[in-house]
């Protein structure tokens, strides 16, 4: 969650959201190419707020199950196919173009062999005034592997991209026009992830 000016979860998860939206300067009319797109948040607050045609692509099938139950029972009538598809697969999609893509929290899963081929495929798929948002979770440096602890529990076969192995991977591709870090407010998140897990326990 993004939590300036947050009481709560809700509000800080809707906060980066919005700042997601805003920083990618998202217009109706627009199409919008969400990559990895989890739980279906990110492309139902586009859709809603900001009228954008949004596409998602995930190769979870549980996440995509949540993600489209999660829309039919908000009774939703918004422009959103969300689909199983590997990012890689976008490659072999002929005249296909997005005016904005965005991928939040997927970059850090698909390891650093990948990084480059990620931006060329972002790259590919967007129109030439286009952009893209890249939200990870990064390292304070470089490596190629993970923490075995981490690898074990959380995020199996993760690895935590650096600001130079982004920066790398995205060389003569994209520009970088904007670097926002907001690592500290994780910790909040977890926190709220905590409190709400005890609370719903039972």
């Amino acid at each position: 969650g993004y939590w300036k000016d947050a009481k709560n979860l809700e509000e800080a998860q809707w906060n980066k959201l919005d700042l997601i939206c805003r920083k990618l300067k998202l217009k109706p009319g627009m199409k919008l190419l969400d990559i990895g797109c989890g739980w279906g948040g990110m492309a139902i607050h586009a859709a809603k707020h900001y009228g954008v045609e949004v596409e998602g692509v995930t190769i979870s099938q549980k996440q995509l199950d949540f993600a489209l139950e999660k829309i039919k029972k908000l009774n939703l009538d918004l422009p959103i196919n969300l689909k199983l598809l590997d990012y890689r697969d976008l490659l072999r999609t002929p005249g296909k173009r997005f005016d904005r893509v965005v991928s939040i929290g997927m970059f850090e899963h698909i390891g650093h062999k990948n990084y480059r081929s990620f931006m060329k495929t972002a790259n590919h798929i967007m129109k030439d005034e286009g952009f893209m948002l890249l939200h990870t979770i990064g390292s304070n440096r470089s490596k190629l592997n993970c923490d075995p602890w981490i690898n074990k529990y959380i995020f199996p076969n993760g690895e935590l991209p650096s600001a130079g192995q982004i920066a790398r991977a995205a060389d003569n591709i994209f520009k970088l026009e904007d670097w926002h870090s907001f690592g500290e407010n994780y910790d909040k998140t977890l926190m709220a992830w905590h409190e709400k897990f005890n609370t719903h326990w039972p």
